[in-house]
């Protein structure tokens, strides 16, 4: 259990400290490159779905907060049931992963509206403001900012619907617990023989066969 404790705690500090830095030193879409064009970061909020997505309405915000509320319940339960039994180090670290990127979104759903004034494309945002943050309880935004626009070209022209218009790879803005969730889920895919060795049969002994 202790591998899996600095793992989550090491990953919701670093996803935190980046979080709080940028909403508090970026105005919303401001955009400072970090390794020429191929690395950015990029200010923007979003509802609580993984790389920007968005989930519409106050309703559809809060029913998607308490789902990724149960979501981490049971992932931290499954996590502690492995822990108990032993089970290998990987998957460990893949639960871990996982249960840590859902609780760094978490955490901005939950308080962000709380302890933040809004940011907007002219001013960021204030810790602790005297007159109180921009939301309520479960209803923060989750604030994304690392994009990687590997590609920038152009689809040829002869491409159906979209042709000669501008392509992006990758596109989406995400943070340190996307990525978190992101890995874990594939290392498990990946490594899925590893993780979740086949079960052996048990050889059950023959009974014997008393001749009267």
């Amino acid at each position: 259990m202790k591998k899996a404790v600095i793992i989550i705690a090491a990953i919701l500090v670093l996803d935190q400290i980046l979080k709080f830095w940028i909403k508090t030193s970026f105005y919303l879409g401001e955009n400072r490159a970090v390794f020429g064009q191929w690395f950015f970061l990029h200010f923007t909020e979003n509802e609580g779905m993984a790389f920007g997505m968005k989930l519409g309405g106050g309703n559809g915000k809060l029913l998607l907060s308490l789902f990724r509320i149960v979501a981490v319940a049971i992932i931290g339960w499954w996590l502690y049931k492995v822990t108990r039994k032993g089970a290998n180090t990987l998957l460990i670290v893949c639960i871990s992963l996982i249960l840590a990127g859902a609780l760094g979104n978490i955490i901005d759903s939950a308080f962000y509206g709380l302890i933040f004034s809004e940011s907007s494309y002219m001013q960021t945002a204030a810790l602790f403001p005297p007159g109180g943050g921009y939301g309520t309880f479960l209803h923060g935004k989750v604030v994304d900012m690392l994009y990687f626009p590997i590609i920038q070209t152009h689809y040829p022209s002869w491409f159906p619907w979209v042709g000669g218009e501008e392509f992006n790879f990758f596109e989406p803005v995400f943070n340190i617990a996307d990525s978190s969730i992101t890995t874990g889920v594939l290392m498990l895919l990946v490594f899925q023989k590893k993780v979740f060795p086949p079960l052996k049969e048990k050889q059950s002994a023959s009974p014997e066969i008393t001749q009267n």
